[in-house]
């Protein structure tokens, strides 16, 4: 070999290493759920549902917690006052 095929021989050996590489990302689970417009759209609507699922599943049980401890510390004059009233607000929204 010549000093001048030493250039295009390694040229070579990269763009089959880039096809390779490629190759992989092509066979890819995420390429292939992406690959088209109909399987995209499905794939964006289930996961939109689940973070609403889950966004409102994690407020309720916050909410409720937050309500709960509220409820518990009616002894102190200020705070004890606003916590009943919004207790009492919860209990009247869910009669």
């Amino acid at each position: 070999m010549t000093q001048d095929n030493r250039p295009t021989d390694e040229l070579t050996r990269e763009v089959a290493a880039l096809r390779r590489e490629l190759q992989t990302l092509n066979a890819h689970r995420f390429i292939r759920v992406h690959n088209s417009v109909p399987r995209m759209l499905a794939f964006s609507l289930v996961r939109g549902l689940a973070a609403g699922l889950g966004t409102v599943l994690g407020a309720t049980v916050l909410l409720s917690v937050m309500i709960w401890a509220l409820s518990q510390i009616e002894f102190l004059p200020i705070i004890g006052d606003w916590a009943a009233q919004i207790a009492a607000q919860v209990r009247d929204m869910q009669n």
